[in-house]
């Protein structure tokens, strides 16, 4: 799967805990990465300081679904079932 030009939903649903430009703690979840454009696009795309994380992820039907309102709600879901108590 290709992401959805203008998602954003992988920059604003899931907590990132590794530093981010700007971000030296990481991302809470729900909150919008600095870098996220208005546009929703990754601002530090192809960067070298991009954490790994971002890069690494990759698109997919079943955490993506078939919109970007399905993709938060998918990813917050897993950003809950994961985290730790």
């Amino acid at each position: 799967m290709e992401c959805r030009p203008g998602c954003g939903a992988c920059c604003i649903a899931p907590s990132i805990s590794s530093p981010i430009p700007g971000m030296p703690q990481g991302k809470p979840a729900g909150e919008r990465c600095l870098h996220l454009s208005v546009d929703m696009l990754c601002g530090i795309f192809g960067q070298s300081d991009r954490p790994l994380v971002c890069s690494q992820f990759a698109a997919d039907p079943e955490v993506c679904g078939g919109s970007s309102q399905e993709a938060i709600r998918i990813l917050g879901w897993w950003e809950e079932a994961t985290s730790v108590a």
